[in-house]
């Protein structure tokens, strides 16, 4: 198995790649959150190593024996009408060693009204992304690292363009047991797109993300620390609303420092009870923060919070998140133990 996955990993890495961020790239809904549990902790957690089988959508070295037999199911009602969703199943076998995990992604971004050149009303169309996954990862032997491979097959549909892609997620992990720490790399969505909109050949938003967590000696917490988009730096673009203006009417544009610039590679999240039945969970997230607050006006953007309620066989999350004073997220989410 280890050698199909390397194999694969060749093949799809000699496609050019692109330090891409939102916006210049297509496919863009592949870097959305996975489950209401990730939401809360500030969008992007890869360092969850347990019971939860939508992690392996993200960072596919946390596929593990403890996702046996479990399915999820997550809808977010998004931004602007737009509505996405996430499914993931993971069965393991071969004397509970080899574990492998399947998922989907989808969005739909609603109905829109057509106009030709001219004005005149062309009808109504829809546009709507998938990507179907799979994934299996290795603990290399006699060690505490482990590794894991998604393959994606990726389809879109925009009006009347169509466009299908190949792209896979790389992961690698350590777990400290004796201080209960986790440490992971993710290199997500190499490939390249095998038929394009309208025969222009596009970059995959490709997004590297380093993560941290550990669960507190004598507090039932576990923090999280991770790192996204770490392909590119500076990532901060100035925003032309908050430049200033002087007596002799000179303007200077907004200057982004090295701090800030490093904070808007940094999400902060917290689990409280993480083992348990009931738990909380908080996040922030410095990048949608600087990029959507206002002036002289305190939204909260990048906040987010969530809890997770086990009843039996079956796991309830709940997420909200805060992006503008006019528009914000929630994020439900339902785990079932099919063993």
């Amino acid at each position: 198995m280890l050698k199909r996955i390397t194999t694969i990993i060749c093949l799809l890495t000699v496609a050019q790649t692109f330090s891409q961020v939102g916006g210049e790239s297509t496919f863009q809904f592949l870097n959305l959150i996975a489950s209401p549990r990730q939401a809360a902790l500030g969008g992007k957690v890869i360092t969850n190593y347990d019971y939860d089988v939508t992690s392996g959508l993200f960072n596919p070295a946390t596929i593990n024996s403890e996702m046996d037999n479990q399915l999820a199911v997550n809808y977010s009602s998004y931004l602007a009408g737009i509505s996405y969703g996430t499914a993931a199943y993971a069965y393991t076998w071969d004397r509970h060693v080899n574990t492998l995990h399947v998922g989907m992604t989808y969005i739909n971004y609603g109905e829109f009204e057509g106009y030709d050149l001219n004005g005149i009303s062309t009808g109504t169309f829809t546009g709507n992304e998938a990507a179907l996954s799979f994934g299996y990862a290795y603990n290399i032997p006699f060690t505490d690292f482990y590794v894991g491979a998604n393959l994606k097959m990726i389809t879109s549909k925009l009006e009347q363009y169509n466009s299908i892609g190949v792209a896979t997620d790389l992961g690698a992990m350590y777990i400290n047991e004796r201080l209960d720490f986790h440490a992971a790399l993710c290199i997500r969505n190499l490939g390249t797109q095998i038929v394009t909109y309208a025969g222009l050949n596009e970059p995959l938003p490709l997004e590297v993300s380093l993560g941290l967590s550990q669960t507190l000696e004598n507090v039932p917490l576990r923090w999280h620390l991770t790192f996204e988009n770490l392909q590119k730096w500076p990532i901060a673009t100035s925003n032309p609303a908050r430049a200033t203006t002087d007596l002799d009417g000179n303007q200077t544009q907004e200057k982004v420092g090295f701090l800030n610039e490093l904070m808007r590679h940094t999400i902060l999240g917290a689990e409280l009870f993480p083992e348990r039945g009931f738990n909380l969970r908080i996040g922030y997230n410095f990048r949608r923060a600087e990029e959507l607050r206002l002036e002289e006006q305190r939204n909260f953007s990048g906040l987010s919070f969530g809890i997770g309620i086990k009843l039996n066989k079956m796991r309830f999350s709940y997420t909200h998140a805060r992006y503008t004073s006019a528009s914000n997220t929630s994020f439900f989410g339902l785990q079932i133990d099919l063993r």
